[in-house]
């Protein structure tokens, strides 16, 4: 199966969308929620690939968060691992480069609190700045959750 099917076999399965959303777009909140940040990260690449508009860089920063929060569940689950136990620095370059593309559509845009989530993003490069990329904050607990309005 490729990527392309493997990713509207998703869109089917998560239904038509939220509101007015988009399902690519409402789909990243389901995986982003469900810890699954992959997921998300690949159906939001979806729409972000055929985005010529507005919120190309938003979709953009919204996939680098994802992607973010990829490196520290891997991390996380494997922190001896040879590679996934290094994923704590590019994870801080992704929260940063995500909060830098989506700041300037807050403080909300299409039914995300922006100024919410880049201080999630902060809150979380901060603490693993501070341990000297040696303390990963994700856990399975107490993942974080990124609520969608329905516009």
């Amino acid at each position: 199966m490729s990527k392309h099917e493997r990713i509207e076999d998703l869109l089917r399965s998560k239904g038509t969308g939220a509101g007015s959303h988009p399902p690519a777009y409402a789909a990243y909140f389901d995986c982003f929620n469900a810890g699954d940040y992959y997921e998300a990260h690949d159906v939001l690449e979806h729409l972000w690939l055929r985005e010529r508009g507005p919120d190309f860089l938003f979709y953009k920063g919204l996939i680098q968060i994802a992607g973010a929060f990829v490196h520290l569940k891997k991390q996380h689950a494997r922190p001896d691992h040879p590679k996934d136990g290094r994923r704590l620095h590019p994870a801080g370059r992704l929260f940063n480069l995500g909060v830098k593309n989506i700041t300037p559509f807050g403080p909300r845009h299409r039914g995300v609190d922006i100024d919410a989530l880049c201080a999630l993003c902060g809150r979380l490069t901060d603490h693993i700045r501070r341990s000297d990329f040696t303390d990963n904050p994700w856990t399975p607990d107490g993942a974080p959750q990124i609520l969608l309005d329905p516009e």
